[in-house]
């Protein structure tokens, strides 16, 4: 593939290796160590409050997990995984021509991710995960008549009506059930599929991921990135869950946008645009993912692909709305249920800031490190965005708004009070935007960060049992 030109003026300049004046790795420890120690105090003052009172409705707060030291027959795979990506991924990631870093960090991130989940085994890690009672699975047979699910779909959202949904059913727009009723119908029914499913496109957003990436903020910046992406943490999370298969589907719409501003793609814009619509149906909290979409604009300072994107994103609710469904109708309904069962008792002033400290397991503390540089360098990249007169963003800063863009919009998901607990899982879609921050970090550093990476996931893995 030919080597992209830099003079598109849409296009971040190239930075140089370690940005001025903040190569230092004392303030990066001294974050990772603050991120440790907002899990302990959110380990310790979760345990006596659920001892207490056993409102927190989590065995080991902040994660929604119980101990349970164990080992299986994925250990020795993720221990392979781990040990090959810090010893080798730092400089593949470097060397690699581009198409295959992309197929090699997608390939890495399903093994990281199938070998994390099959310590629990095949049966326990995959193939019953979206088979128990408060999964899509459990409902396959009750969509047989699509349209007429769809129509009386809000009709089983809140707890009281004969034949209520299951929790996650409930709790989701129908794309999600949708998507593992048509899995059925062409013959991969089941949760060994499902499971499957969703670990394959959970994977394939580190690609997207990586594209996106490299057409805002440059291909070294990418690089960096690569093997960050593919041993990341919250792959504990993504085998197996719905929640995977969300987060992939918008990472790609991030990045189909991002090819379409920067290389005029009239066809990357509507497929975009297709794919947000439909994210906006797989969970009710991802039309927060505007906000990163809205920042690849701009970054590249174009409004092209606004209305072919608009026009795309529009056709799913209307699709959904014409046979049946609306969301909005079914939004104030969900928030009702929410209130009806563990969310009703979980206490805000716990969980708004105890979600926090789940997501530093999910992202690792390298990501957390990379986050304190993220926001040292977000007030100038601010403030050179917003300049209609200055030139385009360099590519740090570039990379700099589109992890802050995330960061923002998780913080909205958590102040809304409608994520309280599981964030570990359903912020996933969120967590893909701020691994980038890891670029930022020292080269030569890299391997140590790596390393500390995949043993937040190996220990998570290994001392608790995750559950959902």
């Amino acid at each position: 593939m030919k080597t992209e030109e830099r003079s598109d003026s849409s296009r971040p300049a190239e930075e140089p290796a370690a940005p001025a004046g903040r190569a230092g790795h004392r303030p990066d420890l001294v974050a990772a160590g603050v991120g440790a120690l907002l899990v302990a105090v959110a380990c310790g003052a979760g345990w006596a409050w659920q001892r207490s009172s056993g409102e927190l409705q989590a065995q080991w707060p902040p994660l929604l997990a119980s101990w349970h030291p164990h080992a299986g027959p994925g250990t020795p795979a993720a221990l392979t995984v781990a040990a090959a990506v810090v010893a080798y991924g730092p400089a593949l990631a470097d060397r690699l021509p581009w198409r295959r870093l992309l197929l090699t960090a997608w390939a890495t991130a399903m093994a990281w991710i199938f070998s994390l989940a099959l310590i629990e085994g095949w049966y326990r890690g995959i193939a019953r995960r979206l088979t128990t009672k408060h999964e899509y699975l459990r409902v396959i047979d009750r969509f047989d008549d699509i349209p007429a699910a769809l129509r009386g779909f809000t009709d089983h959202i809140v707890v009281g009506p004969p034949g209520n949904w299951p929790a996650h059913v409930a709790g989701h727009p129908p794309g999600a059930t949708l998507t593992f009723v048509w899995l059925d119908r062409i013959g991969l029914g089941g949760g060994a599929w499902a499971g499957v499913f969703c670990i394959v496109l959970g994977a394939s957003g580190v690609a997207a991921v990586l594209i996106a990436v490299r057409a805002l903020a440059g291909e070294r910046l990418a690089r960096r990135a690569a093997p960050f992406l593919a041993l990341a943490p919250f792959a504990v999370w993504t085998g197996t869950s719905a929640d995977g298969y969300f987060a992939g589907a918008a990472a790609w719409s991030i990045a189909l946008l991002a090819v379409a501003a920067t290389r005029r793609s009239l066809l990357a814009a509507c497929a975009s645009g297709l794919l947000f619509g439909w994210t906006c149906y797989l969970s009710y909290g991802l039309p927060l993912i505007a906000l990163p979409l809205a920042t690849v604009l701009l970054i590249t300072r174009t409004t092209r692909p606004v209305l072919p994107f608009l026009t795309a994103a529009l056709t799913v609710p209307v699709a959904f709305t014409l046979t049946g469904f609306a969301w909005w109708e079914a939004y104030p309904l969900l928030v009702e249920r929410y209130y009806q069962g563990a969310g009703g008792v979980r206490p805000y002033a716990y969980w708004v800031w105890g979600n926090l400290a789940a997501a530093a397991l999910a992202v690792g503390l390298a990501t957390v490190a990379g986050l304190r540089r993220t926001l040292t360098a977000t007030p100038s990249a601010a403030l050179g965005a917003l300049h209609p007169r200055r030139p385009a963003p360099t590519a740090e800063a570039a990379l700099t708004l589109l992890v802050l863009a995330a960061l923002l919009a998780l913080l909205a998901a958590d102040l809304s009070g409608m994520s309280k607990a599981e964030t570990e899982r359903i912020w996933q879609p969120f967590y893909f935007w701020l691994l980038p921050a890891t670029a930022l970090l020292p080269v030569r550093g890299r391997r140590g960060w790596l390393g500390a990476q995949a043993g937040v996931a190996l220990l998570v893995n290994h001392l608790v049992w995750t559950g959902w």
